[in-house]
């Protein structure tokens, strides 16, 4: 599993990611995988993503596909993307969209964190989208990383990007499917 984070504070947006790869107990950490890149530029913004490492994959792929990148500007537009991007996903990709049986839509299996010029997103694996107003994590750290944030947030010395590495840094002294070092982009809020 990952822990990625998404932050807005003041002009700002910051998006991050852990580099840890794990099969089972196994961890591959950054070190001996070069390709652990969670966080991909997608048209003006960046789209992280938590869940099996084939994600990876196939969003570069998707979006790098794409005549015109999407414009991940509110989530309705959003919503719209992850429709295309989940048909792509079984029809391209061969994703099985069966997690559960017990739920009502079909699962993309991957969690996905989004900063763009317009401002923070998430996406979850039924593709519900929301926009968030500060910050929010996806992932095993998850939990870690949500509690940085709500006690540093509005400490006026840390920025967005701060504040995102210090989540994911958080998450990764606490949980062992997270690891060191953080990738992170940041977007400047129109």
């Amino acid at each position: 599993m990952s822990t990625i984070v998404v932050v807005r504070k003041g002009a700002q947006v910051a998006i991050t990611a852990d580099t840890l790869t794990k099969w089972g107990s196994q961890k591959e950490s950054a070190a001996y995988v070069a390709n652990h890149q969670k966080v991909m530029p997608v048209g003006k913004g960046f789209v992280a993503y938590c869940g099996p490492s084939s994600a990876r994959h196939m969003l570069r792929n998707y979006f790098g596909s794409l005549k015109t990148p999407p414009k991940l500007t509110d989530p309705e537009d959003i919503f719209a993307t992850w429709l295309l991007l989940h048909h792509a996903c079984k029809e391209r990709y061969f994703l099985n969209p069966n997690e559960d049986t017990a739920d009502s839509v079909e699962s993309t299996r991957f969690d996905c964190l989004i900063a763009s010029p317009h401002g923070i997103f998430g996406v979850g694996s039924h593709r519900l989208v929301q926009e968030f107003t500060r910050f929010y994590a996806y992932g095993s750290g998850m939990e870690y990383a949500m509690g940085a944030l709500w006690a540093l947030y509005d400490d006026p010395a840390l920025d967005a990007q701060a504040l995102a590495i210090k989540a994911i840094e958080a998450a990764a002294e606490f949980n062992d499917a997270t690891g060191l070092p953080v990738i992170c982009h940041t977007v400047r809020l129109v």
